[in-house]
């Protein structure tokens, strides 16, 4: 017997819930990956500095591209899902023209900064590799606030990261192709609480 998993609303239909959700401004970002409503905690002001940090480190090094805070995503199976990482790095003009939710064939990275709510377990270690994966974002970059450490996933294939690399907070790493920039961590750490 197979199981058939079935979404209870529409991609219309969650785009619609969205723009409500932002228009009340309640604190939650709303996604939309695998058929299921998920709510992200708005961000605190040290993940906010984590942004910054790698905003300004983006900047430096590789000022052709830009890393775009929470730009939306068509994600997940045949693009229907909607994703909003906390920030994607894509060449600087590649979301010009474009709506709310962009194709990610434009992004080279995709970022997430832990939040400390009940769902970044299931949503942040889980769901966002495997649906970035899918997509070919050719790297997911997790950092982990409450583990205290940065993952780097690589290779994706259209159902996972074949490459994964964690380090603590503090170690530097180099990011792989097409990125190629190396991140020394130390800075981190000043953002855990």
């Amino acid at each position: 017997m197979t199981a058939v998993s079935e979404s209870l609303m529409t991609t219309e239909e969650f785009e619609e819930l969205a723009r409500a959700a932002d228009r009340v401004g309640e604190g939650v970002r709303l996604e939309f990956i695998d058929g299921q409503l998920g709510a992200k905690a708005m961000p605190d002001g040290d993940h906010g500095c984590i942004i910054q940090w790698l905003i300004r480190t983006f900047l430096l090094v590789r000022p052709e591209l830009f890393l775009t805070p929470e730009q939306g995503l068509k994600v997940g199976q045949y693009r229907k899902g909607r994703a909003r990482p906390d920030g994607v790095l894509a060449a600087a003009t590649a979301f010009a023209g474009h709506g709310e939710w962009a194709d990610p064939g434009l992004v080279l990275l995709a970022v997430e900064v832990t939040s400390s709510d009940q769902d970044t377990e299931r949503r942040d270690r889980q769901e966002k590799p495997l649906a970035y994966a899918a997509t070919g974002i050719p790297i997911y970059l997790l950092i982990d606030r409450e583990l205290g450490e940065l993952t780097v996933y690589s290779e994706p294939t259209p159902s996972r990261y074949t490459k994964k690399l964690t380090i603590p907070f503090g170690a530097t790493v180099t990011l792989p192709a097409p990125v190629n920039v190396e991140l020394d961590t130390e800075p981190l750490k000043d953002w855990v609480r």
